[in-house]
């Protein structure tokens, strides 16, 4: 992906080489692999993930000094900025052309664990977006997880769609789609209710196809691969991948993001079409 030499973005927040004298939030082991596992890709059921974190807060008070960012850090950030310049540049085109008018969500960078209006949460959640604070944060250690865990390709692009996404679900908030699905979820069982977040999670994954669209008309951004990553990326986490790898079975009552094809799919529409009016992935439960 071709990213060096872009503008920097105001609204992103680097806190990692910060000190913290915080309660550190339990994410190790086992438990932040089932953590990571519930809440991958984050997005509106980041709230969900909250009080249990807060559960799972150990009692001791953990210091930490602060450090100079790493080089490799550094241009990691610098990367993140320049998807979020992207980004912005994106949403504001397409919301403009609708007649509508964007607002920029805050992106932040943290590394162990970080403080939100959603609740504290530790680098196991995955990225996430947060409703409360319009903020999408991002342990970049994820990546790593992504690879070695799950199987993805990774490299930039991979790391691209995951921004895409989460900004997909803060378009969702601005368009008023994340509320009006909780709404819907109100007296639903579960398996009914999860069906509506597997279509919440399936649109941001389209509006990141959409944001690949028009950011390849805007600035030729793609290189040979990179829709391979994303696509790789997007497979690497369905749900079903992740319960057969995991468990060794799949429960499609319990899906709450969509499988390996139905993420694929949906990126790929977005993607090809980079019509933000094709994306009712809704109409599929009706």
């Amino acid at each position: 992906m071709k990213w060096q030499g872009r503008r920097q973005s105001d609204n992103m927040e680097d806190r990692r080489g910060l000190g913290s004298t915080g309660k550190v939030v339990a994410g190790g082991g086992l438990i932040g692999i089932i953590i990571l596992l519930i809440n991958i890709f984050g997005g509106e059921s980041a709230q969900n993930l909250a009080p249990i974190l807060e559960q799972m807060q150990q009692g001791q008070s953990a210091p930490t000094e602060s450090r100079e960012l790493t080089p490799k850090e550094k241009e990691e950030g610098e990367f993140v900025n320049a998807l979020l310049v992207d980004n912005e540049d994106v949403w504001t085109e397409i919301f403009k052309e609708n007649g509508w008018t964007y607002k920029a969500p805050k992106l932040v960078l943290f590394s162990g664990q970080v403080s939100t209006a959603c609740g504290g949460a530790s680098s196991a959640s995955g990225p996430f977006y947060c409703p409360g604070d319009q903020k999408v944060y991002m342990d970049m250690t994820f990546f790593d997880e992504l690879k070695s865990k799950f199987g993805a390709k990774g490299g930039d692009f991979a790391v691209a769609y995951v921004v895409a996404h989460e900004i997909g679900h803060h378009v969702q908030t601005l368009l008023g789609t994340s509320a009006k699905m909780r709404q819907m979820q109100q007296g639903l069982s579960e398996a009914e209710a999860n069906k509506l977040s597997v279509a919440l999670e399936l649109q941001a994954d389209f509006y990141a196809g959409v944001w690949t669209h028009y950011n390849e008309q805007m600035k030729q951004i793609l290189e040979p691969g990179d829709i391979e990553e994303a696509l790789s990326a997007a497979n690497a986490v369905g749900d079903d991948a992740i319960q057969k790898k995991m468990q060794g079975q799949v429960v499609p009552d319990s899906f709450t993001h969509g499988t390996s094809e139905q993420r694929m799919y949906w990126f790929n529409k977005g993607f090809k079409s980079g019509d933000i009016k094709q994306g009712d992935t809704f109409a599929e439960i009706r």
